[in-house]
């Protein structure tokens, strides 16, 4: 059963797929980027908090755009947002040794995500990260810059990051 244990990690990565999902750059109106302070999710969590943009799974039939609209909301109560552009390419992460067979359910080697830039155009008071109904995702949240956000993820999303900033760094300038 190849879930059940991870015995051999190079064994492990071939044999789990990738996650499918979508990850949202939330710009404000001065450029600056929405990131959030995960709360710890995973056994043996030693990273403590990260900060990180929203993202999520994509459901079974359901267009990468949706996915994003839907994530977002749920994660942020954030609904004063359009689509301003779409990185057309999937980009993927492995997760490291340790957290495999742990870290997305034990079903996922990493994840493939398609990355979508929105601009906020609400106000702040419309942001709500403890939702009524499902978990929280994030205890705190922050305008930060977009040149900031490699640096704020843990190392193995860090290049998924850093082609995301690199992609859309043109809508940070307001």
């Amino acid at each position: 059963m190849k879930h059940a244990t991870i015995a051999n990690s190079e064994t492990a990565l071939v044999e789990l797929p990738y996650r499918s999902c979508v990850g949202i750059m939330v710009l404000n109106k001065a450029g600056r980027v929405w990131t959030g302070r995960r709360l710890p999710k995973w056994a043996g969590d030693t990273s403590a908090y990260i900060w990180q943009m929203p993202q999520g799974g994509i459901a079974k039939d359901e267009p990468p755009v949706e996915a994003a609209i839907r994530e977002l909301r749920e994660e942020t109560g954030i609904t004063s947002a359009d689509v301003v552009d779409e990185f057309h390419q999937w980009l993927t992460y492995d997760l490291p040794e340790p957290l495999l067979g742990v870290a997305l359910k034990g079903k996922y080697r990493g994840q493939r995500q398609r990355w979508f830039a929105m601009r906020f155009w609400g106000d702040d008071s419309e942001i709500e990260i403890r939702p009524r109904h499902g978990k929280a995702e994030f205890d705190r949240w922050s305008w930060r810059e977009m040149s900031e956000l490699p640096d704020l993820i843990v190392d193995f999303k860090r290049p998924v990051y850093q082609s995301v900033v690199e992609r859309f760094a043109y809508l940070a300038q307001t």
